[in-house]
């Protein structure tokens, strides 16, 4: 796996340099290619992963049976709804917590024994440093999901914390450089991609390239096989209801604001699918991914 892991930091590390070399050389996107291109990735690169909780579902909680597996979907189910509805009656609420749960669990994909220091740089590097160039984006992001008002307010904090943050990360990425090159290297890509990418571009390179990879090379190694119709198999009914509930919420969105609607359906399906993740994977990645081992 530790080979594995390399080549996939490798590769998100070059793709940040090319993406932030790629904004600095050529035209902005527009808005409807920039919503195009992070909604294609973030559905087919980056939503997967969390499909394959299947996996940590049977080996953690040692489902076997159908009415045992149908709970379990129902918990996962009542836990998503009840996300979607916190936004739904309180949006800032939704969003703030939204933040610090993303910055949680993104702590995780460094290494084991990198410092939680460097861990807390590194995800929230990805929340607060878009906010040091495009602080009105951020905003404007912010504003489609809990309201312009407090877009502007929650955007107008992080700028606040963005030099604070973006020194702390450096510093982070120096300390980690004397005993784990790739854990400095790899923050370094974070922080760059940050600082220069559009947040929404920004966003999908690290959630596909880095986050969703790095959770997908982790997960198949720790089923213990061979094969990756494994987590082909694990991972197709979740993405097949995640398609029909996706369907089902963009009939329910405000479809005069396109760009509005867009983000409302990524972010927060994203948030409604992240929280009962989290719950299944966060215990196996804090035993070191090997609780439920011995159920393989």
């Amino acid at each position: 796996m530790k080979k594995a892991l390399r080549v996939q930091g490798l590769t998100f590390c070059v793709l940040s340099a090319v993406t932030s070399l790629g904004v600095l050389l050529l035209p902005p996107l527009t808005d409807r290619v920039e919503l195009a291109l992070i909604s294609g990735l973030i559905l087919t690169l980056g939503v997967p992963h969390g499909a394959l909780d299947t996996i940590f579902a049977r080996q953690v909680y040692r489902l076997r049976s159908p009415v045992s597996w149908l709970l379990a979907a129902l918990l996962y189910t009542v836990l998503a709804a009840l996300v979607v509805g916190i936004w739904w009656l309180s949006p800032t609420v939704f969003l703030c917590g939204f933040l610090l749960v993303s910055i949680g669990h993104f702590s995780g994909d460094p290494e084991p024994g990198v410092s939680m220091f460097t861990r807390v740089m590194y995800a929230g590097a990805v929340i607060v440093l878009p906010c040091l160039r495009y602080e009105a984006d951020v905003a404007r992001q912010f504003g489609f999901l809990a309201g312009s008002g407090s877009g502007v307010a929650l955007a107008a904090a992080l700028s606040a914390l963005a030099w604070p943050w973006l020194a702390g990360s450096l510093g982070a990425a120096v300390s980690e450089l004397r005993h784990n090159t790739r854990a400095s290297v790899e923050l370094l890509a974070v922080v760059l991609l940050a600082v220069f990418a559009p947040p929404l571009v920004g966003f999908a390179v690290f959630f596909c390239g880095m986050h969703s990879a790095r959770h997908v090379i982790r997960t198949y190694h720790y089923a213990n096989s061979s094969s990756i119709r494994l987590l082909i198999s694990a991972a197709l009914l979740p993405m097949l209801l995640v398609v029909v509930a996706a369907v089902v919420g963009w009939l329910f969105l405000d479809h005069r604001s396109p760009s509005r609607a867009v983000s409302q359906f990524l972010f927060v399906g994203l948030a409604a699918l992240t929280v009962p993740h989290m719950l299944l994977v966060e215990r196996v990645r804090l035993s070191g991914w090997r609780l439920g081992t011995s159920a393989v």
